[in-house]
């Protein structure tokens, strides 16, 4: 009986990202890979080298939000928000020039410059409760809820802007992605529905 062929490094790097999408270096190192032939294969035009340590195939087709995936990669523990989570949402005509990313009030803040990321510290509750997983380029990437989104904006107007804060909330309420009470709920929670009420109450009698 001959033995099973073994498949080459090459092989094992293309199969892992034809189904993740993307990797870290120690990803691929974990299946066998050594760093030195992930180099080659991206000098050779196999690979793209997306950030330091961080690559994908260079024919793999891109996704709109791909540079959320990107950050995920990098920031494994935080979460899509603010912003980015409205625009991925849909609910916002503005292409955020930076990936909000939310983070623990003590998590280690990553020092990498591709994809440009601005960081907002969430603590507790904040943090952990209120996120979606969203499947992009292969990555499960956490992404606040609409809801939850909406009432951040709010929680963090001075630093977005009120204008993007009410352009998220009356998007929401007029495509029917996220009811009155569910807002009400995370704005409760976020400390904002104070603020959020005369408009969420404006814009239900309007419509």
């Amino acid at each position: 009986m001959k033995p099973k062929h073994k498949p080459s490094q090459r092989d094992r790097i293309v199969t892992h990202l034809q189904s993740a999408g993307m990797a870290r270096l120690s990803e691929l190192i974990a299946i066998g890979v050594n760093a030195s032939t992930v180099s080659r294969l991206a000098r050779d035009g196999v690979l793209i080298r997306l950030a330091r340590g961080l690559y994908q195939l260079a024919d793999a087709p891109l996704d709109l939000h791909h540079t959320l995936a990107e950050a995920s990669k990098l920031v494994p523990r935080g979460v899509v928000c603010l912003t980015s989570a409205l625009a991925f949402h849909g609910l916002t005509d503005q292409i955020p020039a930076t990936v909000w990313i939310a983070i623990g009030p003590k998590e280690w803040r990553p020092g990498f410059r591709n994809p440009p990321v601005r960081f907002v510290r969430f603590a507790g509750s904040r943090l952990h409760d209120g996120f979606e997983h969203h499947v992009i380029d292969g990555v499960a990437v956490p992404i606040f809820s609409v809801a939850k989104t909406i009432a951040d904006l709010f929680r963090y107007r001075r630093t977005v802007g009120v204008n993007v804060a009410l352009e998220g909330l009356r998007e929401a309420l007029r495509q029917g992605r996220a009811q009155p009470s569910e807002i009400a709920r995370e704005a409760s929670a976020a400390g904002v529905w104070k603020v959020m009420e005369p408009y969420v109450s404006a814009l239900i009698s309007d419509a």
